[in-house]
């Protein structure tokens, strides 16, 4: 059984998954709108548009996201998500555009351990690891 992220935006879900799309190649499974709940009543006031549940795929895995409940800033701290790729072109490729707007943590670049990897923090503050595969 795979563990999935569960990622929680603050207000800007919907634009986080537009990001992936366009930096990782996301494909939305499936996405719920808090105005599509059953029981109305529960949804706060100018939430109905908002993303309760999206499921995306970026590569060969799952990242499930939310917009929460839009209450307090959101913090990713203590992890990262790693995006491995087959060649250096596309780790370059991936790598720019998940630092647009945001930091590069660690510069891509030739490791011991595989011929690109670096680390960049996204503009929604998420920690991204890209590594591509060695050669055999």
């Amino acid at each position: 059984m795979p563990i999935q992220p569960y990622l929680t935006f603050n207000g800007r879900c919907e634009e986080a998954i537009d990001f992936y799309r366009r930096a990782l190649g996301a494909e939305v499974n499936m996405m719920l709108r808090f105005n599509q709940a059953p029981d109305q009543g529960m949804v706060q006031s100018g939430m109905a548009d908002k993303v309760m549940h999206a499921d995306i795929k970026i590569g060969d895995g799952a990242v499930l996201m939310s917009d929460g409940m839009c209450t307090a800033q959101q913090g990713f701290e203590g992890f990262a998500l790693s995006f491995t790729v087959n060649d250096e072109a596309e780790a370059e490729r991936r790598f720019n555009a998940l630092a647009d707007g945001g930091e590069v943590r660690m510069p891509l670049g030739k490791t011991f351990f595989s011929p690109r990897f670096g680390i960049v923090q996204d503009k929604f503050g998420v920690a991204w690891m890209i590594y591509v595969t060695p050669q055999a």
